[in-house]
């Protein structure tokens, strides 16, 4: 087991950590959030005879909190700066929400050679924001709403936001784990205030058609019917039409935090798409 940090060509100090032996699988994590909130799917694969690893991307979590390059391009670039440090090959790819954005550019203009599998789950691709050509999308408003919380009151946006509608809590009857709301708010504190503005931009006005379009790998889109982060028929349902072998599982009811709140289901149908 260790855990290191991995210099890109712009000097960003990226933290990962890298367990075991094995096929490697690397998670890429949800906005704002880090490498921990994979803990319980690192556990798992790990102890299935996997090396896994993750990564906190740059401004979050560990990682150096700099200034510029809070982009989908820097984040890919990122991620393949470390695949090329473990010279990662024969690898599954599993992106969580902004994590799929980056995966899937990640996969499309820098894995070729280095992917065997891609995981894109409660993702954002292909484009979250509603423009002429995706009408389906949601408005500039509400992702300025998320910058005006953001920018006035950090720490209560980021109880507020896993307390209701990212792990689906504030839904009726739903069984609440305030320690997932804690683990939310902690990884959420320790990343960059700028990192994390800067990334609302970079998840929701990023159109990631033509990086779907060239990914040639087999890819499962896995997304929950209730994703109130992600609406699934402007995210899923367009992604795998776009992708070349891509196949849709529809979780009824779950939330976009469904890696946490249905951990036991999400692992088992992961390990069934990493074996298949």
């Amino acid at each position: 087991m260790t855990e290191a940090f991995v210099k890109t060509k712009d000097g960003v100090n990226i933290f990962y950590k890298d367990w075991g032996k094995g096929q490697p699988v690397v998670f890429h994590h949800g906005w704002p959030l880090s490498a921990d909130d994979w803990d319980t799917q690192m556990l798992f694969f790990v102890q299935k005879g996997y090396r896994v690893i993750a990564h906190d991307r740059r401004g979050h979590g560990r990682s150096s909190q700099v200034s510029e390059g809070h982009d989908i391009a820097h984040y890919a670039a990122d991620a393949a700066a470390l695949t090329e440090h473990l010279d990662l090959r024969d690898a599954i790819h599993i992106g969580h929400s902004t994590g799929g954005g980056e995966a899937c550019a990640y996969v499309a203009r820098h894995g070729k050679g280095r992917v065997a599998k891609l995981v894109l789950m409660s993702a954002i691709p292909p484009l979250m924001l509603k423009t002429e050509s995706n009408p389906g999308g949601l408005p500039i408003e509400v992702f300025d709403g998320l910058r005006a919380q953001l920018a006035a009151n950090r720490a209560q946006f980021y109880l507020d936001l896993p307390t209701g509608p990212f792990y689906g809590f504030n839904r009726p009857n739903a069984k609440v784990y305030p320690g997932s709301i804690q683990n939310w708010w902690r990884q959420g504190m320790i990343g960059s205030a700028k990192a994390h503005y800067d990334g609302i931009k970079a998840f929701s006005e990023t159109d990631l058609t033509e990086d779907l379009k060239k990914i040639d790998v087999p890819t499962l889109v896995m997304h929950g019917s209730d994703d109130q982060i992600v609406p699934i028929d402007d995210s899923a349902r367009l992604s795998v039409k776009l992708l070349k072998h891509g196949t849709l599982k529809v979780y009824d009811g779950f939330p976009h935090g469904m890696l946490t709140t249905h951990a036991g289901v999400i692992n088992a149908d992961l390990l069934e798409f990493a074996l298949s």
